[in-house]
């Protein structure tokens, strides 16, 4: 599929010496199903859209105030290092003890809690593959984690998520094969017509920023 194909009709801003890319991406949903779902419409060259803000940020997820964050989350949901661990740590006990409800996590899955000390109101959890070479369903299920969370995340009520690059830590999972993914989902889920305001892709090292950075600039 052609990139045009994928997202047809967007534009792209990219502030210089700044961490941040945004991409503006026209959701396919009517007016009236808009006006049911309380999504903003903008107007422009005879026809109606709304538009998602898809952005990348160097930054501290924990730091993020948006509606919700996701959580590179292992199995047990109990925490554990990397940003798992920074968001149990910040939000505080209360989320482990929420956790501890949900049974655990299922690879591809998500599952949703409470923010707790976050500005965040909700921790969508969900769990990444394990890298093992590409040929054990790693990316189908990556790609399940993004398009999981986002559902997830509209049942909620929630118009703005950010997401840190699920995988790429200790699970191994190669960050330009990852943020291919990770973009991919997000576009093709929007297509299909969405109340989601803002999708951020958050990033703690400059290197995995500009790889996002890459990735996005690739639809122009």
């Amino acid at each position: 599929m052609s990139r045009n194909e994928f997202c047809p009709r967007y534009s792209l801003t990219c502030a210089i010496n700044s961490p941040t890319v945004d991409i503006i991406i026209p959701s396919p949903l009517d007016g009236e199903r808009a006006r049911e779902r309380g999504v903003s419409r903008e107007k422009g060259k005879g026809m109606s859209d709304s538009h998602t803000v898809t952005r990348v940020v160097q930054a501290d997820i924990t730091t993020l105030a948006v509606d919700a964050i996701v959580n590179a989350a292992n199995t047990s949901l109990l925490g554990g290092g990397g940003v798992d661990g920074a968001i149990h740590r910040a939000a505080g006990p209360a989320l482990l003890k929420e956790c501890r409800l949900l049974a655990g996590c299922k690879t591809g899955e998500a599952k949703i809690t409470k923010g707790y000390n976050l500005p965040a109101k909700f921790v969508i959890h969900t769990v990444g593959p394990v890298w093992q070479g590409g040929g054990k369903g790693e990316s189908e299920h990556l790609a399940s984690c993004y398009s999981n969370s986002l559902a997830l995340a509209e049942k909620n009520g929630v118009t703005s998520i950010a997401f840190p690059s699920i995988s790429t830590g200790i699970y191994g999972y190669p960050i330009e094969r990852a943020a291919t993914i990770a973009v991919n989902t997000v576009n093709a889920y929007l297509k299909q017509g969405s109340s989601l305001k803002e999708i951020i892709f958050c990033c703690f090292s400059e290197e995995d920023c500009q790889v996002y950075k890459k990735v996005l600039n690739e639809f122009e």
